[in-house]
């Protein structure tokens, strides 16, 4: 094949992708597929990822308070001239000044001991990476959970259309069969129409589902931060495969894995070490600071002399400097004594965030559990409408059963076979849910 062949076969191809994104296409994903891709695209999480790294920023900008400070200076006059008096203002004469005058000065000084404010702000720093850490693993936590919701509940609407699907297709066999009947003189025209109203009214609970799986699936691409016209298909087939299994835990369990992952938890703990890190900078402030300094001057005319000097003068010196702020004494003490108050509010709050965690565990796992026994009691229900449906039908058949039986045992069933849709999408609800207040979502 030629180029100019591969050419035109490649942007056909290409063309033909295109055509197809706009015709919108199918994903099949799974829950961690889903994870990944918010985590690329959503922006919620990449809004809480600029600021972790705002907060490592502010980390390496509090190191660099420990290098020195370096200043320098340099300006250029015009002097006028001078003149001379005695003291009452008498016998004065002028005095020729140098006109043109410079000044350049190179400053340095190195902090040696600050009483811990430094280190403390630096301290600080870290906390608020830390924080930032917390709040987007708990941002993260919250967009998988707003995901795992509209997932199986984009499951759930699919699994329900089936189920209308299936019950269609038998309405519209016993209508056929109902029709049969008919002609031959058995049934009357009324139980023909009782039917076609079941099947109307069975189309419309499918067209009602389809739209709200539209609606679902919307969300679902909104908050995975992509744009599209594209339906998500789940894979998993979602009957309790994994939590019937991890659901075994014990409370105790989740407990404990709360305590450690909960970003409730973590983040009311930072709030107890930022307050004690404020008062020990607040308490700095009361004590002196020492740096080295050094200075370079380079300045000229000399002007102190008489006559002056047309002449620079340059001189250096390094030292030692000594600052005490006295007023610190008598104003620092009240904000030391509102951060040791902040510190024991974040105490408080950091027990009542544990209380809240450990209620909302066990309100979770106690949901898990009524869910699982609801899963049980709809699979008993669906084997029972089956077995009343079977029995009802084969008496309809046999013109032992009216057509009223008929319809009731089919919702009933139908009802049933919903039911059970919804219980197994519950359980795994409830399972993420749990997890999600555990933070090992």
């Amino acid at each position: 094949m030629s180029k100019k062949s591969l050419l035109m076969a490649a942007m056909i191809a290409v063309g033909a992708m295109g055509r197809m994104w706009a015709q919108g296409q199918t994903l099949a994903m799974s829950l961690e597929q889903l994870y990944k891709t918010a985590d690329e695209h959503n922006t919620s999480i990449k809004s809480y990822e600029s600021a972790l790294r705002e907060a490592e920023a502010g980390v390496r900008a509090a190191k660099a308070e420990r290098l020195p400070d370096i200043d320098a200076s340099a300006s250029f006059s015009y002097l006028g001239g001078g003149r001379i008096t005695d003291r009452n203002f008498t016998n004065g004469f002028g005095v020729h000044i140098p006109h043109y005058g410079n000044n350049f000065a190179l400053q340095a000084s190195m902090p040696i001991y600050t009483g811990g404010a430094i280190e403390s702000g630096i301290n600080l720093s870290r906390l608020a990476e830390d924080m930032a850490k917390a709040n987007a693993s708990d941002n993260r936590q919250r967009v998988r959970m707003l995901l795992t919701g509209h997932y199986l509940q984009l499951h759930n609407l699919r699994n329900q259309e089936r189920v209308f699907d299936e019950n269609i297709r038998l309405t519209e066999t016993l209508i056929d069969h109902t029709r049969k009947r008919q002609a031959e003189g058995v049934v009357l025209r009324n139980d023909l129409t009782r039917y076609e109203l079941q099947l109307e009214q069975l189309r419309l609970g499918r067209t009602q589902v389809t739209n709200q799986a539209h609606i679902v699936n919307h969300q679902l691409l909104t908050a995975l931060g992509i744009e599209g016209d594209i339906d998500i298909l789940p894979t998993e087939s979602f009957y309790a495969p994994e939590a019937s299994g991890l659901a075994e835990a014990t409370e105790a369990t989740w407990q404990q894995q709360a305590t450690d992952n909960a970003p409730a938890l973590q983040r009311s703990q930072l709030g107890i070490a930022i307050s004690e890190e404020r008062v020990k900078l607040e308490k700095s402030a009361r004590r002196p600071s020492v740096a080295l300094v050094a200075e370079e001057h380079l300045d000229g005319p000399i002007t102190i002399e008489i006559p002056n000097l047309n002449k620079n003068l340059n001189y250096f010196f390094v030292g030692v400097g000594v600052k005490y702020r006295f007023g610190s004494l008598y104003k620092n003490n009240h904000k030391v004594r509102q951060a040791k108050l902040a510190t024991e509010t974040a105490r408080q709050l950091h027990q009542s965030a544990i209380e809240e965690v450990e209620n909302a565990v066990q309100a979770a796992y106690t949901e898990l559990q009524t869910s699982q026994t609801e899963l049980e009691t709809s699979r008993k229900r669906v084997e029972l409408s089956e077995q009343n449906y079977s029995v009802i039908n084969n008496r309809y058949q046999n013109g032992l059963a009216l057509v009223t039986d008929m319809i009731d045992a089919a919702n009933q069933r139908l009802d049933a076979q919903l039911s059970l849709v919804n219980s197994r999408i519950n359980v795994l609800y409830n399972y993420y849910r749990l997890r999600f207040i555990a933070g090992t979502l």
